[in-house]
């Protein structure tokens, strides 16, 4: 995210809240065991900072009660460099756009998609779309 822009999210498995920086909301929603109310998750915004150049800044905080009920916060800010980032995952997708092409298959490719990018035109859990994609890679699925 290249904003700071802060808001609560419930975190189920770890009994804490998290507090992260409005757009990406929905390929966070899909890899959260259990879907959150909109009112309990805001992601972004991500919006162009042109003083930030490359760099994308992530905001975390985590809120939660430890052993005892102590509360326990606790607050992060990730810094990094965004093209490098985004070109692994670039070089891969294309490398799936040219196995589709060797097997004469067009259109979307759904199972790719849902791996590698933020908005697929299908969401699945990472989980799910790194497997499609595998199946995808190794010839058990066309899209």
């Amino acid at each position: 995210m290249r904003s700071c822009g802060l808001e609560t999210v419930q975190v189920p498995w770890c009994k804490a809240q998290l507090t992260i920086g409005t757009k990406k909301t929905e390929p966070v929603q899909s890899v959260l065991a259990k879907r959150l109310e909109p009112d309990n998750i805001h992601i972004g915004p991500s919006d162009y900072v042109p003083w930030q150049r490359d760099n994308k800044v992530c905001f975390i905080r985590l809120e939660g009660k430890l052993f005892g009920d102590v509360p326990m916060d606790l607050e992060l800010r990730l810094s990094v460099e965004d093209s490098p980032n985004s070109a692994a995952i670039a070089i891969d997708a294309i490398r799936c756009c040219k196995l589709a092409l060797d097997r004469g298959k067009g259109g979307v490719l759904y199972s790719v998609s849902a791996y590698f990018m933020k908005h697929p035109p299908k969401q699945f859990c990472d989980d799910d779309g790194f497997r499609m994609t595998e199946d995808f890679i190794e010839g058990k699925r066309e899209d």
